[in-house]
């Protein structure tokens, strides 16, 4: 063919391609808008099995978080992690936390010989494999999570039931055999739904699995996201009690609230912004080979050692910010811990060790809010700092995750406010998204991502990768 030949064939190619993506699918591939929809029955069969087994799961998982911390602290509940350690001797963190390293090292070994198919990250899962994960290996890497964690690594306890709500989404899908856009959102709603029910969060479950997770939030998945929370939440009260996960006293909220979120958003945003891509570098740094075997248990006996005179850097950070949520601390301990903690976070997901990063960076958000709650009261003495650890934690929450309206809804129902901080905690989450977005386009859970796959999964969520109401973006 001559040139203008080729460009002919090519023009007529890309037009019939084009063509072809723009059929429509079949019914059945599509979420059901309505039970009248052609396999509407199957779709909301496998809702409930999810959010059933999400919610047994969640309280199974919180079980064994409690004995093992039980075993290892003294102390079975994680609010009360930190006194636990603070009056255990300095040869009990060592030990406790070298055996987390040896167990973790040697738990990634096994890991990686259950399966050779999938990977193990939600995020990846739902956007490149249609959901699809090895369920033996996920379910273990969510044992492994919750052991260490009860053990004082730093990292969430919510990454362990999110995997497995995430598991039985999947396993619901194969069940009743759904499209592989239904299982995508199955498996989120799952995630989502084992999130609500370890924090008794449905409503900020259902919403963070849409918002964050899938990237969507057209109607038509609204009430399957918000039926899985729900029933996994009130599965789960068996064990979980039905109350906020934080108590926090009536704060006043003055103007001058408004003007330190305003001022203090950037800043916040910013830090999540080193925090997201700290995470992406350990992420790539995690060890492979022997070496997988070998770094955990000299990373762990470093935070082991860190926490002898600072115990507030072990497990998900839940005590910490509840304490800064209420009492001030103490400056110098204040700054050690605002990069201490989120190192330890860092340094314990760069060794390989699996775990959730919400209530991190969550504790790491209340530590800079009372940092420069500090400040701010330095300057205007009137006022009560933890409103500002309340913010900081808030808008910390907001950016890492990009989830504005999740981040929003699960502050309300963690904390049992309303009415009194949304106005202030809307300002200070719009800017330190904003900021944070600006910079860094990917949240923490995309941190894992490579560049490749963020740009394909931006591209699929629309123009900037933006989330609207009742957008369908295309399937990746």
């Amino acid at each position: 063919y001559s040139s203008t030949e080729q460009r002919l064939v090519s023009s007529e190619i890309k037009a019939a391609t084009v063509a072809e993506r723009a059929i429509e699918p079949e019914p059945e591939s599509e979420v059901p808008g309505s039970l009248r929809d052609a396999g509407a029955l199957r779709f909301w069969f496998a809702v409930v099995l999810t959010g059933l087994a999400a919610g047994i799961g969640a309280a199974l998982l919180t079980a064994l978080l409690r004995a093992v911390q039980q075993l290892a602290w003294g102390a079975g509940e994680p609010s009360a992690l930190t006194e636990a350690a603070r009056a255990a001797s300095p040869g009990r963190h060592i030990a406790l936390l070298l055996s987390a390293g040896l167990i973790t090292g040697a738990g990634q070994w096994l890991l990686t010989r259950l399966s050779s198919g999938n990977g193990i990250d939600i995020t990846a899962a739902i956007w490149f494999q249609a959901g699809r994960l090895p369920t033996l290996r996920t379910l273990g890497s969510a044992l492994l999570s919750i052991v260490i964690v009860g053990m004082g690594a730093a990292l969430g306890r919510e990454g362990a039931p999110k995997q497995t709500g995430a598991v039985f989404g999947n396993l619901a899908s194969s069940l009743q055999k759904l499209s592989d856009e239904q299982r995508r959102l199955m498996v989120a709603i799952g995630a989502g739904a084992g999130m609500a029910a370890v924090y008794s969060v449905p409503l900020g479950g259902a919403v963070f699995a849409l918002e964050v997770l899938r990237g969507k939030l057209a109607l038509r998945l609204v009430l399957p996201a918000l039926a899985a929370s729900m029933i996994a939440t009130k599965t789960a009260t068996f064990v979980v009690a039905d109350a906020p996960l934080y108590t926090t006293p009536a704060f006043v909220i003055s103007a001058k609230v408004y003007v330190w979120a305003i001022l203090a958003a950037p800043l916040i945003g910013l830090w999540s912004v080193g925090l997201v891509r700290a995470i992406a570098w350990a992420d790539r740094a995690r060890p492979s080979d022997w070496r997988r075997i070998v770094a955990p248990p000299l990373v762990f006996l470093a935070i082991g050692l860190a926490s002898i005179p600072y115990p507030e850097v072990l497990g998900n950070g839940q005590d910490v910010a509840q304490f800064l949520f209420v009492h001030p601390l103490a400056p110098l301990p204040l700054l050690v811990l605002l990069l201490l903690r989120p190192t330890c976070t860092v340094a314990s997901v760069a060794c390989g060790a699996p775990g959730g990063l919400f209530t991190p960076s969550l504790a790491a958000g209340a530590l800079a809010g009372s940092v420069l709650g500090a400040l701010w009261l330095w300057i205007f003495p009137e006022g009560d700092i933890g409103v500002y650890a309340l913010l900081g934690g808030g808008a910390m929450l907001a950016a890492t995750t990009q989830g504005p309206i999740s981040s929003l809804v699960l502050m309300m129902e963690l904390t049992g406010q309303a009415r009194q901080f949304a106005l202030p905690m809307l300002v200070a989450i719009v800017v330190a998204t904003a900021t944070a977005r600006t910079i860094e386009m990917r949240s923490i859970y995309e941190a894992r991502l490579s560049d490749e796959e963020v740009s394909r999964r931006l591209a699929a969520r629309g123009p900037s990768g933006e989330t609207g109401l009742d957008k369908e973006p295309s399937s990746t």
